[in-house]
This record gives C-alpha cells, sequence and structure tokens, in this order.
C-alpha cells in the first residue's frame, strides 16, 4: 500500500462559484501534493464545466426550457450566499483578483494540466437535456457514470462531497 500513489476523488454536485473555488482549490492542491484527483461532476454542478457559450441544443420543450434557465459555464456561476442580485459574485471575483487568486476559468486549466479527471455525470447529462460531450470544454474527460464514481471513490484516501 505504501508504494501506491494516494487518491482523492471529489463529486461537485453544487454549482455555485464559492463551491467551485473550494473544490478546484483542493483538487489542484492535493495534485500538487502527488495525489491522483478525480472530479466527478452531476447535477447542477455539471455548470462549472459547461462551455461558457449557452447554446441551447437540447431537444424536448422541458429539456430546452431547464436549459435555457441554467445555461450553466464557469462565467455565469454565482455566490451561494450574498450574491446581492450578482454585486457579490462581483466583489468576490474583484477580491480574489486583488489578491492574484486564479479565476475558476484559471483553476480549470491548471487542473487540467496537472492530470485531474474532470468527469460528467453521463446519466446527469440524460437527464438535464445535456446532449453530448460538445456541451462541455474541451479540458474533461470522457462523459461516465455512477459506477465511475464509485470505483475512484473504492480506491481513493479520501472523498469529498461539494
Amino acid at each position: 500500500m505504501a508504494d501506491e500513489k494516494e487518491k482523492l476523488t471529489i463529486v461537485m454536485f453544487n454549482g455555485d462559484l464559492d463551491h467551485a473555488l473550494a473544490g478546484f482549490t483542493l483538487a489542484t492542491t492535493a495534485a500538487s501534493m502527488g495525489m491522483e484527483v478525480s472530479m466527478f461532476f452531476t447535477y447542477w454542478g455539471l455548470n462549472i464545466i459547461k462551455k461558457n457559450e449557452g447554446k441551447i441544443r437540447s431537444k424536448g420543450l422541458m429539456k430546452k426550457m431547464l436549459n435555457f434557465m441554467n445555461r450553466g459555464g464557469s462565467k455565469r456561476l454565482k455566490l451561494s450566499r450574498f450574491n446581492m442580485f450578482g454585486l457579490g459574485t462581483w466583489m468576490m471575483k474583484k477580491l480574489m483578483k486583488d489578491v492574484n487568486y486564479p479565476s475558476i476559468d484559471e483553476m480549470i486549466t491548471m487542473a487540467q494540466e496537472m492530470g485531474v479527471k474532470m468527469v460528467p455525470c453521463s446519466t446527469t447529462c440524460g437527464i438535464m437535456g445535456i446532449p453530448d460531450e460538445d456541451a462541455f470544454r474541451e479540458q474533461i474527460d470522457s462523459l461516465a457514470g455512477a459506477a465511475f464514481f464509485l470505483n475512484e471513490a473504492r480506491q481513493s484516501k479520501v472523498t469529498l462531497f461539494i
């Protein structure tokens, strides 16, 4: 067991800016410490890794409506608290920039460069009308289901649900 690489698995369920920051901070920190890291994005967490373009490609009225209201993309993430009609999110991004803290886009790129696996949940994509991998950034790995997450979690020293 001592020769095996330590692993961290994170479920990104929530799509709020502060939750995304926490998840990517932990993922990149663990990767910098030599850990193998997998991030499994499901439900609202899928918004973090969606492209920022905002095109609606869903089929069916309900899925189109859901995707119209829930466009996703890292540029649309809001704070879970103190959003204040977007003012809180703007303030947080300004404070981050003032102290040279990376943006979510920069953290996603860093994570990918550090070898972090970023996997969208295929089942949730089907439910939420996300037709294929083209809806996501190029940094993501291929879609996978809950069995992928459970296998990763079973082999991990640390598993987090954010």
